[in-house]
């Protein structure tokens, strides 16, 4: 090929360059790399429940396809799902919605993504409470807003206050972004704080909540709160939930949103010009997994409560680790900043939470995700979603990795 005739340079989007790969994939990417060169690796830093979807769930699934359910569905979800879906709101939430202010989507994530696009202008600002998912920044970057973390201290377990959200709030923010159980804090906001901030909202209408509760099931402390109960605001809140957590059902792909009609209506516009209707036979099994109630779910969180229990026995015998209990969903979040500037065998130097997760994979063969891309630098995740031998086992290594430091 002459020099004439050559291609030009690849030049991608300033869209794509400015996003971040999401950093618990990454780190699930690396741990994989080593177990293919045949390394015993046990990764914590995915957040996927290790129980199997629930039979009658994946019967469900079976029988759409032998019924002839390999067709394009409506954009917004099958009629009946969206149905159920307003029942489960109004069973366990006490929420009042109609089919028309609910979107199925392709997984929560999409979900947030849809509420997101279809909110936010350049230079609106997204009141993001930090710690948070590592895809909210990305999302809001996506959109041409600006993500304001405001960071819960460790000590409030890492919770925003509704005071720090008022100081917070400019005429630019546009839209608050939280989740509860919190991801990856697992720390559940109360009644009474989500009133405090739902009170501070009612006094700025400008100002819209994307309220995650997709680990609403895996609960420690009794009463899960939506920030739409309170009924100022409802107009002004996107609720995302999904299936991946509360039903093990990571791989099928199934989210929703609820909000008032007419953002709805935004994030079905929006969605039909991305994916349209989500799978055909994943939407009966989500159907099913409604209908058949949460006494699956119930069982998963007794385990998972089990889990969390053992690690934080666990992280007790580990110096340097400051963590919160968690009152729900499957991590715990300890700050590591007793580790900064402590050298490894080899010599090099931990300066910061990456430096020490990467240190706790090549020693250890445990992996888990630094703070960083949940906006907490000093923290690291781990998932407790594993068997509890490997839980055993996995801090074991930890605790004699962390010892060699010095």
């Amino acid at each position: 090929m002459s020099d004439a005739t050559a291609l030009a340079p690849l030049v991608l989007s300033d869209r794509i360059n400015a996003m971040q790969e999401s950093q618990t994939i990454a780190m699930a990417k690396k741990a994989r790399e080593l177990a293919a060169q045949g390394v015993d690796v046990i990764s914590l830093s995915f957040g996927e429940p290790d129980f199997q979807t629930p039979q009658y769930i994946k019967d469900a699934a079976k029988k759409a396809l032998d019924e002839g359910f390999t067709f394009y569905t409506p954009v917004p979800g099958y009629p009946d799902l969206r149905q159920a879906i307003c029942d489960k709101f109004k069973r366990d939430n006490n929420l009042d919605y109609k089919p028309e202010n609910i979107v199925v989507s392709t997984g929560a994530k999409q979900s947030l993504a849809n509420a997101v696009l279809s909110l936010i202008n350049p230079g609106d600002e997204v009141i993001v409470f930090s710690p948070y998912w590592v895809s909210y920044e990305e999302m809001v970057k996506l959109a041409e807003g600006t993500a304001v973390p405001l960071v819960g201290s460790l000590e409030n377990d890492f919770k925003v206050t509704a005071q720090e959200l008022e100081a917070a709030i400019t005429p630019r923010t546009k839209l608050i972004m939280y989740s509860s159980p919190c991801n990856p804090t697992g720390a559940v906001f109360s009644r009474e704080e989500l009133g405090a901030i739902a009170e501070v909202v009612a006094r700025h209408t400008q100002v819209y909540v994307l309220a995650d509760e997709i680990y609403e099931y895996i609960n420690f402390v009794g009463e899960h709160v939506s920030i739409a109960q309170f009924e100022e605001i409802k107009d002004r809140v996107i609720t995302v939930n999904g299936f991946s957590k509360g039903y093990a059902m990571t791989g099928w792909r199934v989210g929703y949103l609820a909000a008032d009609k007419k953002i709805a209506g935004a994030c079905e516009k929006m969605q039909s010009q991305i994916t349209s209707g989500t799978c055909a036979m994943t939407q009966r099994a989500a159907l099913a997994a409604l209908q058949g109630g949460r006494s699956s779910a119930d069982e998963m969180v007794e385990a998972y409560r089990r889990r969390r229990d053992l690690v934080l026995e666990l992280v007790k015998d580990i110096p340097g680790f400051r963590t919160p209990t968690p009152s729900g969903a499957f991590y715990i979040f300890p700050d590591v900043t007793g580790y900064f500037g402590k050298t490894t065998p080899t010599g090099e130097v931990i300066s910061s939470a990456q430096d020490l997760a990467l240190y706790m994979l090549n020693d250890g063969h445990v992996a888990a995700v630094d703070g960083a891309a949940f906006g907490a630098p000093n923290c690291i995740r781990f998932s407790t979603a594993a068997a509890d031998e490997k839980l055993r086992e996995a801090f074991i290594r930890i605790k004699n990795s962390l010892a060699k430091l010095v």
